[in-house]
């Protein structure tokens, strides 16, 4: 009760300061801030200017013991004017103006009056004069009195209404309370079993609801509740769902908030905030604090560019002081997520404060099929869709990206009309995911197409020879997002270490489409920039940090990582100008031995780079079991059928467009009598067709097929109709999705290139 009291008046005193000060404002832009009109006279200059006609009018108002005279010039007389210069101050400035009125106060005397009204008959001015009225003095007695002092006690009232009213919270000055409440365990849905690709990670947090829910059998062993746990990894890997299932299973009191929360305009607000969610986290024990995104908090302290009485630092030293401090906080267990552990200040990571840290990283194949089962429950799919198929054509991808995969495929069937989620949608989403939409309309010049093939081809080709690690899924030549093509490169196996061997391999599969250019074409294009930039990067990791170079030797000279808030932002290279010139020299020497390896590849097999780049004119995409075909037999593979290939039907991405979605239309239809009209899938059945290196030895087909053979090449001749208008240095992009350092062999090749 005391303490409602104190606050009560602590708010008082504060408005109190503020009406005064508004006052004051007030009274200084109504009165001192503002200049005079009007020019001030004593009595005997209003005589005398009325005796000498310059005075038009004037008017007799009595008020007091005195008369107030207020009149108008007959032409405008110049005047001093004063300004007051600041509120708390007296000085005034003067400036010279020109008024047209004027006032002034005339003692009530007989004779001043008659030499007023000769004067004015002389001059013949108008006069007028006012009975003595009460009323102004009134009026003028509420405005400067009476309001103020209602407005005033109308703001202590409300105040102490509201201060009343069940939480401080509401209250514009407890703006230093934490706002955050309890969450309603009925309304969390969400449970371990909602969570899967992290089983160790999720059993470390079972057994803190365990500990929370039945804590006898942990107590006697002598064992303690973990104090803080942190849960680290990158975007999208679960940290939040994991805090959101733990919510739904310890049946606890569970407080979330974000780090940022913390952060105000005004300083010791954060502070505040930490102790008073730690203070009603204590009166619901046992509970759980769970702070998102705690790295707005908990950055390094030290060497900062904050000066003076850093915000930031309070509300960190609260923070460490509520985790563990004298008074403890026996209790309540303290969560927090971030994928920048890196910038955390080392006392926020002692045990004591965080016991566990637990790493979420990327799932493997076997996590990945899991999390795909566990968002599909709610997605109708066909029979031909494989999860275990996906699961091992995304390397890389975190939990969140596969959520997104199934959610975009399921857009993708609902904007084609059909009732289920079959496996050339799931193909479809997959490429909007790593390389954005296709550009249907974007009109392509034929000389940058045939550029783009062949570009793409010699990716495919340096994939389909240094196979040892790497598979080539998919080359295509479709423009998506800011690529004009790509090549698609899946590791074997996932793979938590990269050799020196897989790095060269990669750095060739990425000089394979500059290489190509300049052997086919015979100019470089600026298609392969994004090629340059990935193939770089690899190289002078190989030759900093993994001391992959017999010159340099194993000797670790750059460490990846950001600047941060509270680091350093002008370290200085740890090694000397010698060295530095060593490095750029065996980064070249790296990508040029690539480069020629690339060439040698291309010249070796350029009848199979030729064949793959005719067909990708000819069919725009090409998957894995028909580039292995082009390039072991020269020719597409025969059709399976239980696979289609709509690439197949046409010559151009807008007839393959075509044939798919009459063939959608036709298996739903099916779907729904039950019925199979074989008849229309033979006639929309174009896979007899050929590209135009089986010209030669298969005219008789081409002449039964000459139908679907005029279609394609009229289609091929006007091929800048399925493509948007763009700029000449239009990119065409092998886009990778390879990691840096240790993640390269995780991910898949999606080189993007700038063509």
């Amino acid at each position: 009760m005391k303490n409602n009291r104190n606050r009560l008046i602590n708010n008082s005193l504060f408005y109190i300061l503020l009406f005064v000060v508004l006052v004051l404002a007030a009274s200084w832009f109504a009165g001192g801030q503002s200049s005079d009109q009007s020019k001030t006279l004593s009595q005997d200059q209003f005589i005398t200017q009325l005796k000498q006609g310059k005075v038009k009018s004037f008017k007799l108002e009595p008020i007091g013991g005195a008369y107030q005279v207020t009149g108008q010039y007959k032409k405008a007389q110049k005047a001093e004017t004063t300004r007051s210069v600041s509120l708390f101050s007296r000085s005034q400035s003067t400036t010279t103006s020109e008024v047209t009125s004027f006032s002034s106060t005339v003692l009530p005397n007989n004779d001043t009056l008659k030499r007023i009204n000769n004067a004015a008959s002389a001059q013949d001015v108008k006069t007028t004069a006012a009975p003595k009225s009460q009323s102004g003095q009134w009026i003028s007695l509420i405005l400067t009195v009476v309001v103020p002092f209602a407005l005033f006690f109308f703001i202590i009232f409300a105040m102490m209404g509201r201060g009343g009213q069940g939480g401080g919270a509401n209250r514009v000055m407890n703006f230093g309370k934490s706002k955050v409440k309890p969450e309603d365990p009925k309304k969390n849905k969400v449970r371990f079993s909602d969570v899967a690709g992290a089983e160790e990670e999720k059993q470390e947090l079972v057994e803190v609801v365990e500990f929370l829910k039945d804590p006898r059998k942990y107590v006697s062993l002598g064992a303690r509740i973990p104090a803080g746990v942190l849960l680290e990894g990158p975007p999208g890997t679960g940290k939040t769902l994991l805090a959101k299932a733990v919510a739904g299973e310890a049946k606890v009191p569970f407080y979330s908030i974000s780090g940022s929360d913390f952060v105000e305009m005004f300083v010791g607000v954060g502070a505040s905030r930490v102790r008073d969610l730690f203070e009603n986290a204590k009166k619901d024990a046992p509970s759980i604090i769970f702070i998102d995104e705690i790295d707005a908090v908990g950055r390094q302290r030290g060497s900062g560019t904050g000066g003076g009485n850093d915000e930031r630092e309070q509300t960190l030293n609260q923070l460490l002081i509520e985790l563990d401090g004298f008074t403890g906080n026996e209790g309540v267990i303290v969560m927090a997520a971030t994928n920048r552990s890196d910038v955390l200040d080392p006392a926020l990571l002692r045990p004591g404060r965080f016991d566990r840290k637990i790493l979420i990283g990327r799932p493997d194949v076997k996590g990945r099929e899991a999390i795909l089962k566990v968002h599909a429950k709610n997605k109708p799919l066909a029979d031909d869709v494989d999860l275990k198929a996906i699961a091992q054509q995304t390397p890389g991808f975190a939990g969140a990206d596969l959520e997104n995969l199934l959610n975009e495929a399921a857009l993708v069937a609902a904007r084609r009309g059909k009732h289920k989620i079959d496996a050339t949608d799931l193909d479809e989403a997959e490429d909007r995911v790593i390389a954005g939409p296709a550009k249907k309309n974007r009109v392509i010049p034929q000389e940058e197409r045939h550029t783009v093939a062949y570009h793409e081809a010699g990716h495919a080709l340096i994939g389909l020879v240094l196979n040892d690690s790497r598979v080539v899924r998919k080359v295509t030549i479709v423009p998506r997002g800011r690529a004009g093509g790509y090549a698609i490169m899946l590791p074997k196996d996932d793979q938590n270490l990269a050799s020196k061997k897989d790095l060269n391999e990669q750095i060739t599969g990425l000089l394979g489409g500059r290489t190509a250019e300049e052997i086919i074409v015979g100019q470089p294009s600026s298609g392969a920039s994004n090629d340059f930039e990935q193939a770089t990067q690899i190289a002078r990791t190989m030759v900093t940090e993994y001391g992959m170079t017999d010159r340099l030797g194993t000797v670790q000279l750059e460490k990846n990582g950001q600047p941060f808030s509270g680091g350093n932002y002008r370290q200085l290279p740890s090694y000397s100008e010698d060295t530095a010139k060593a490095i750029d020299q065996e980064v070249k020497r790296i990508i040029d031995e690539d480069h020629e390896r690339a060439r040698e590849i291309i010249e070796t097999h350029r009848e199979q780079h030729k064949i793959i780049a005719e067909a990708l004119l000819k069919y725009e995409t090409l998957d894995e079991k028909e580039i292995l075909s082009l390039y072991n037999t020269g020719k597409m593979p025969d059709n399976d059928p239980n696979q289609e290939f709509p690439s197949e039907s046409a010559a151009t991405f807008e007839e393959a467009k075509k044939a798919a979605e009459a063939k959608d239309v036709a298996k739903q239809k099916n779907e729904e009598t039950g019925k199979k009209d074989s008849e229309k899938l033979e006639d929309m059945d174009l896979d007899k067709d050929v590209y135009p290196s089986e010209h030669k030895d298969n005219e008789s087909t081409s002449e039964t097929n000459s139908d679907a053979d005029n279609s394609s090449q009229t289609k091929s001749d006007s091929n800048q109709t399925d493509s948007s208008q763009s700029d000449t240095n239009q990119t065409n992009s092998d886009q990778s999705n390879s990691d840096d350092s240790n993640k390269n062999a995780d991910n898949s090749d999606n080189n993007k290139d700038n063509q």
